[in-house]
């Protein structure tokens, strides 16, 4: 029975990197991807520009590698720069007058959105569907400053701690504003959740 090792911390592989050994940055790399992705494509609702900022956000902390504070979680900080990045694309979207419509209205983009299901019948395949659609757009719905927060803290799986750091904001004013978007989201669901 093999253990496994454990894992280098952030500040470590970090001060390796700036000590010459560049191949230390894909062990980040690989550590966070798949939570920036995620991260990115719940606030650009685009999983391929998700993916092409995700490498974006990643050349841009490697090149300012030398000016992180480690003081503070690598995580925090990386998510700081991808969501100061995806407002930045946001905004140049905007100024393009390129349409913001959800994906997934016309097209089969709300695969990831069904939530899979004990019942395989056809009605409960439905069913997944709907409430995943429902879901997805109700927080598309929410008003940004709590549609951001719930992306961060359900997709980005950021700790309140590290959300209150991205956006400087107290602790509690994040947990209230959380509370209040999950309770959009419920009054938003009632139709799903009483079914």
């Amino acid at each position: 029975m093999s253990k496994e090792l454990p894992q280098t911390p952030d500040k470590e592989l970090i001060a390796a990197v700036l000590n010459g050994d560049q191949e230390k940055f894909s062990e980040l790399v690989n550590r966070y991807q798949g939570r920036l992705v995620n991260f990115l494509f719940r606030l650009l609702r685009d999983l391929a520009d998700a993916h092409d900022l995700a490498q974006e956000v990643f050349l841009k902390v490697y090149r300012a590698l030398d000016r992180y504070d480690p003081q503070y979680k690598f995580s925090t900080w990386l998510f700081r720069v991808a969501q100061n990045a995806a407002i930045d694309r946001i905004r140049k979207r905007r100024l393009q007058l390129v349409s913001m419509d959800r994906p997934g209205r016309d097209g089969d983009d709300d695969k990831s959105w069904e939530f899979p299901g004990d019942e395989r019948s056809p009605y409960a395949q439905l069913r997944n569907r709907e409430r995943g659609r429902a879901i997805k757009e109700a927080i598309d719905e929410l008003p940004w400053e709590y549609r951001e927060l719930i992306v961060m803290r359900h997709f980005g799986e950021l700790s309140y701690n590290e959300i209150a750091d991205i956006k400087e904001m107290p602790l509690g004013t994040v947990k209230n504003k959380l509370f209040r978007g999950r309770q959009m989201l419920k009054e938003s669901l009632q139709d799903f959740l009483s079914d």
